[in-house]
């Protein structure tokens, strides 16, 4: 028996509330997932950057806060996505505050 048909097979056993568990561990583990943000020793400092590039996430959230749009964003950096993007925002809004100080850092700097 494959691990999916072991995993199907236990959830046919389990009731509606423990499915309704089972599914938030799912989502949350899905919802900290950023395939496209990484961060590699060495570059960057170390902060989450777009993977094939070296943008920093804060980067492009400040350039959007102050008022670049995301088709400038594409356009002023080819190597980015609209996926890359999106994935951007969403590890900047799971981890505001760890942003925020690379902002306030880098702006300082």
């Amino acid at each position: 028996m494959t691990v999916l048909e072991e995993i199907e097979h236990l959830l046919a056993t389990l009731t509606r509330a423990e499915k309704t568990q089972v599914l938030e561990w799912v989502v949350r583990e899905l919802g900290e997932a950023f395939p496209r943000i990484e961060r590699t020793p060495g570059v960057c400092g170390g902060e989450p950057c777009i993977v094939r590039t070296r943008i920093p996430v804060w980067l492009l959230v400040q350039a959007r806060r102050q008022g670049t749009s995301e088709a400038e964003l594409l356009r002023c950096y080819p190597a980015l996505r609209p996926e890359d993007l999106a994935d951007a925002f969403a590890y900047a809004r799971a981890h505001s505050e760890e942003v925020e100080e690379q902002i306030r850092n880098n702006e300082t700097a």
